[in-house]
């Protein structure tokens, strides 16, 4: 004999049975979202330490190979100061433009997971309800 069919609680049981299964794929789906988005979060910090190495080996040779090579162009001329003084804002400009597109970079990947997060809060809202 069938304890629950006796005490009625088949209805219960199958409720309960349904709640567990919901819950199971719930989780899974979560979970699958999380991955999606460490996926995403993590090629951005790929690309972030790339453009930022890039960036600074770029700076140091394009720095010293174009600086040299204009000042020793105007070497011998009475503007050699105001060049030196125009490659070095020229440069400085650059290593801004440089550093904002980092910071850009870097806020995004801050953002991680907002998704995942909202969902969560979404069902944690939900479960508070029915409670």
């Amino acid at each position: 004999m069938n304890l629950i069919a006796l005490l009625g609680l088949e209805g219960l049981a199958a409720r309960w049975r349904a709640n567990v299964i919901e819950g199971a794929i719930a989780v899974e789906d979560r979970i699958e979202l999380a991955g999606m988005e460490w996926a995403d979060q993590k090629r951005r910090l790929v690309m972030l330490a790339v453009l930022g190495i890039i960036a600074g080996g770029l700076t140091v040779i394009a720095l010293i190979m174009l600086s040299l090579a204009i000042l020793v162009n105007y070497w011998d001329t009475p503007s050699r100061a105001t060049v030196g003084w125009l490659l070095a804002g020229g440069w400085m400009l650059l290593w801004v433009i440089v550093l904002i597109s980092l910071v850009t970079i870097a806020k995004r990947a801050g953002n991680a997971f907002a998704l995942t997060k909202r969902v969560l809060a979404q069902d944690w809202q939900q479960v508070k309800d029915r409670l």
